[in-house]
């Protein structure tokens, strides 16, 4: 039997990544022009980091975490999402004491046990930004605005951003005794891990995909009609700022984090799109003014998003292609391969981009090999071009070819790419 990738896992081929390089690089630019800057964390961390933000009950930690014990005996975690090791960085090196609001954003991959579907898989890649130090509603507001200026420049279209607010502290244990008044008639009725979470967190009961748990928790009271003063304050600045913004939104009082640690504001971006099947959250995230502070930081408030590379790919306008080459040597005789090597290098040299088959080969063949990976210079070289110090450049997207010294090619290339 051949070996293949794990499931749930895959490989991304040369022939997609060109995709991913715009996809990665529009996100580049859009946070890096809001001040965020790269921050890059460990793929394994401590078991104890997630369970205590994440929470213990949720599905991350119960049922989907790749968690394992390493030879010194410590239970380590392949991190299934990158806001909890943020802060155990931004608590790890005290970054507060260096700058009041911090602004980072990552990209890599992620690990859960999660049945595999469309747009899903147990190793997935993220990319998400965390502010630290900012308790205002204007941040919040931004940062949504940001992103939905994103996703518009990736050619997604038709999108709906939903927002809500679960408040702090005081107006979640206000909402906790509504909310289980509610449900507690319906126990019986609901799956197995909502009657655990009525327990532990009874919001959480919001969040379930079982349709019977579903149909209960949209009877459910709004939390919005539990918030204290302060946190509907919060959230009428964060509508107030996105209808200055001119951010389309709709309020959704159902709206919850399947995570434990989220507070006051919510939201989430959804896709339209037919090509992504029935689960059409692009991205999430949200306000967790607590966590810092749960995990032995100083008391720090925090807001971030975390958005899915896959599913964005599944919803961009249409796929590119990017050439990985510059110029194709062809090497005419197979006694000048030395030269169109020397020549290869020389031109790498200069920022070019260059291929070359050394194997061998009619000229029509390697011609025909420079067309099928995309370049745009064939440059060829033979016995009488070595001879007389020249190269004859082909341009392969033009359909013209010239004779140029061989001193000067570089810089005719780059002239020709820049046309």
């Amino acid at each position: 039997m051949s070996l293949r990738a794990v499931k749930g896992m895959k490989d991304i081929l040369p022939d997609e990544i060109s995709n991913w390089h715009r996809l990665e690089n529009a996100f580049r630019n859009r946070v890096e022009g809001y001040g965020f800057r790269e921050v890059r964390f460990p793929i394994v961390e401590p078991t104890a980091l997630f369970v205590r933000s994440i929470g213990e009950t949720t599905d991350i930690v119960e049922k989907e975490m790749y968690t394992f014990t390493d030879r010194g005996d410590k239970s380590l975690t392949l991190r299934p999402e990158g806001t909890a090791s943020a802060v155990r960085a931004y608590v790890q090196h005290s970054v507060q004491a260096r700058e009041p609001v911090t602004k980072w954003y990552y990209i890599g991959p992620m690990y859960r046990r999660e049945r595999p579907a469309k747009g899903r898989y147990r190793q997935f890649y993220q990319a998400g930004i965390e502010v630290f130090g900012d308790p205002g509603p204007y941040v919040d507001a931004e940062v949504i605005d940001m992103v939905v200026g994103f996703i518009a420049s990736l050619g997604i279209s038709e999108v709906e951003v939903l927002v809500n607010s679960i408040g702090g502290p005081e107006t979640r244990e206000k909402y906790r005794d509504a909310l289980l008044g509610y449900l507690t008639p319906y126990r019986t009725e609901l799956c197995p891990d909502c009657q655990r979470r009525m327990d532990a967190n009874p919001l959480r009961v919001l969040d379930c995909k079982v349709p019977r748990c579903a149909e209960i928790a949209a009877g459910a009271p709004s939390i919005l009609k539990h918030l204290t003063d302060d946190d509907r304050a919060h959230f009428d600045g964060l509508q107030e700022t996105l209808t200055i913004l001119g951010t389309p939104y709709r309020v959704d009082g159902s709206l919850v984090r399947g995570l434990d640690y989220y507070s006051r504001t919510l939201f989430e971006v959804l896709g339209k799109g037919e090509g992504l099947g029935a689960q059409n959250a692009l991205l999430g995230g949200g306000r967790y003014d607590q966590m810092v502070k749960s995990l032995d930081g100083p008391d720090t408030p925090a807001i971030g998003f975390a958005m899915g590379l896959e599913r964005l790919l599944m919803a961009m306008s249409e796929a590119v292609t990017e050439s990985h080459v510059d110029v194709f040597i062809v090497a005419a005789q197979a006694g000048v391969r030395g030269q169109a090597t020397l020549l290869g290098r020389e031109l790498r040299d200069a920022g070019l981009r260059v291929e070359s088959d050394l194997r061998g080969g009619s000229l029509k063949s390697q011609l025909r090999r420079a067309d099928k990976i995309d370049a745009r210079i064939a440059m060829i070289l033979g016995e009488s071009e070595v001879e007389e110090g020249v190269v004859q450049l082909k341009d392969l997207k033009n359909k013209t070819q010239e004779q140029v010294p061989r001193a000067d090619a570089a810089a005719r290339i780059h002239a020709l790419l820049s046309d």
